[in-house]
């Protein structure tokens, strides 16, 4: 089943018995608080307009637990995600589909999540709100309790030991700007650079321009050049499991498994014995 679904094949779908659930997961990673500016609110955006029928799911409260010592964006606990979205209307029996304003890297979260928890049948939006052509929608629905309960699977996920690891005999890729893979900037964590081992892949290359994805053959020879190739083991991480999880739905895409490091750099450098990489190379 392809990860991504285009808007003129959702509008067929929304027209459909049974549509699919749709979540609208609208949220941007900022440091507007610290420039003393207002932060990003998504339910307000979702509540100016939506696709008709989708229900808000707020990343920071619903998709993750509070920041702390596991990253910005840990994972969140198992039995308040499987409330949040059954509140939303998730079964197991009925496909779900996710977007966000555009970007795609909170809504690659949400599938994430959802597919690794093991929902069969969850895509996304491609190239979110901005690529849906029909009508918006200010009414808040309600849906139907569902029925989804998460059961988190015994793979595709990593932690702070198994990224190192992997960074050692695999590949692990490295989704954030480059800028701040090298170490030149770091405007979030605690220090800059990377995972020692860690290829620079920064998710922005997987898109196009008006941002979809690029084509499925231009992904895989996208990672292929970085070393995702003869079925090795690859993982990814980014800052706190966000962006990351977008760059593992390109691998999907390009039909490639991967794994996430969902502390990802918010964790790993927190803890000041872990080693530090600097440059434009792995070591």
């Amino acid at each position: 089943m392809n990860a991504i679904i285009s808007a003129s094949d959702l509008a067929v779908a929304a027209a459909a018995a049974p549509a699919p659930v749709l979540l609208d997961v609208r949220w941007q990673l900022s440091t507007a608080k610290a420039a003393g500016a207002p932060a990003f609110d998504g339910r307000a955006e979702y509540e100016a307009g939506h696709i008709p029928g989708a229900v808000f799911v707020d990343l920071d409260r619903e998709l993750a637990s509070a920041p702390g010592e596991r990253g910005r964006h840990p994972l969140p606990d198992m039995a308040e995600f499987g409330a949040a979205m059954r509140r939303a209307g998730v079964s197991f029996g009925r496909p779900v589909v996710v977007y966000d304003g555009g970007q795609g890297w909170a809504a690659a979260r949400a599938w994430w999540l959802l597919r690794w928890t093991g929902h069969p049948d969850v895509r996304v939006l491609d190239g979110g709100l901005a690529a849906w052509q029909g009508p918006l929608s200010t009414d808040v629905p309600v849906p139907e309790e569902g029925d989804f309960v998460p059961a988190p699977g015994a793979s595709g996920l990593l932690d702070a030991d198994g990224a190192a690891a992997l960074a050692r005999r695999g590949l692990l890729l490295d989704a954030r700007a480059g800028e701040r893979y090298r170490g030149e900037v770091e405007p979030i964590d605690r220090v800059g650079g990377h995972i020692p081992g860690a290829v620079s892949a920064p998710t922005t290359d997987n898109m196009l321009a008006d941002g979809r994805f690029r084509p499925a053959e231009d992904l895989r020879a996208r990672f292929k050049t970085l070393g995702a190739d003869d079925g090795g083991e690859v993982g990814v991480y980014c800052g706190s499991g966000v962006s990351g999880a977008h760059e593992v739905l390109a691998l999907a895409v390009a039909g490639i498994p991967a794994a996430l490091y969902v502390g990802s750099w918010s964790e790993w450098s927190s803890d000041p014995a872990r080693p530090v990489a600097v440059g434009p190379d792995p070591q």
